[in-house]
């Protein structure tokens, strides 16, 4: 009998923001699959019992192929155990569980999806950045920014995306934020629309750096950013206010 794989989104950090069906599916399993997004908050948490297997994947340097953790999976499972992938935000944004729910059914093994908050939401929230605004935003486009917007054949289309009105939000883009704030005014978008950076989620060090496309890359580089962090591009961005304190507790 085969057992069962959970592919769950643990949100942006914060155990406080996992949700009661991850946490409980959590609590039972036999193996848990993790990167390291989920943090550490929410990591030392899992169970003694659990057989746990590290996937993270740290600036190019992975623990696992994505064939790997794929394979284990499956392997686990066939052993009849209750499998549990755990993603940082939600699987299926930028997080390969389509990939994975693919190979998961393809073995005809039961899976089950557990939806978790993205950090593309959730960390500009906590810091009092919305990301749709009656006066400022009426739409949100949330890229992947591991893509060099300067190769000759880019997946995303620049031009469409720098004539947007909305608030535009890239994760895994601090290393590209450079080559992506320049190719978005080449394309026409307004040099001094706001930026900011939020390094470290939702965690207690957490840092706020902002500027315009025009200055966001040096700004950034004297700062030392460093990933990961959400970036926001829009108007909404103004509505950030280093003086005031974090709007939600999320202490748990």
């Amino acid at each position: 009998m085969n057992g069962k794989v959970y592919l769950v989104g643990s949100g942006p950090g914060a155990e406080g923001l996992l949700t009661q069906r991850g946490r409980a599916i959590i609590d039972r399993a036999d193996v848990v699959l993790f990167d390291q997004l989920p943090g550490e908050e929410i990591l030392s948490t899992l169970p003694a019992r659990a057989e746990k297997i590290d996937c993270g994947k740290f600036g190019g340097k992975h623990n696992l192929e994505q064939d790997e953790i794929e394979a284990l999976m499956v392997d686990r499972a066939k052993q009849g155990k209750t499998v549990v992938r755990l993603k940082g935000g939600d699987p299926f944004l930028f997080g390969r569980g389509g990939e994975e729910l693919e190979t998961v059914r393809a073995e005809g093994i039961p899976v089950e999806m557990v939806p978790g908050i993205s950090s593309a939401l959730a960390v500009p929230a906590s810091m009092g950045i919305p990301l749709t605004h009656r006066k400022y935003a009426s739409q949100v486009t949330i890229l992947t920014g591991n893509e060099d917007p300067t190769k000759p054949e880019p997946a995303l289309d620049w031009k469409l995306l720098a004539q947007l009105r909305g608030t535009i939000v890239i994760l895994m883009g601090v290393a590209n934020i450079g080559k992506i704030a320049a190719v978005l005014v080449q394309n026409g978008k307004d040099g001094s629309t706001p930026v900011a950076i939020i390094e470290r989620g939702l965690r207690k060090d957490r840092l706020v750096t902002t500027g315009t496309l025009e200055t966001i890359a040096d700004v950034a580089k004297s700062a030392g950013v460093k990933p990961p962090a959400v970036i926001v591009i829009g108007d909404v961005v103004n509505l950030y206010d280093a003086g005031l304190p974090d709007l939600i507790p999320y202490e748990s």
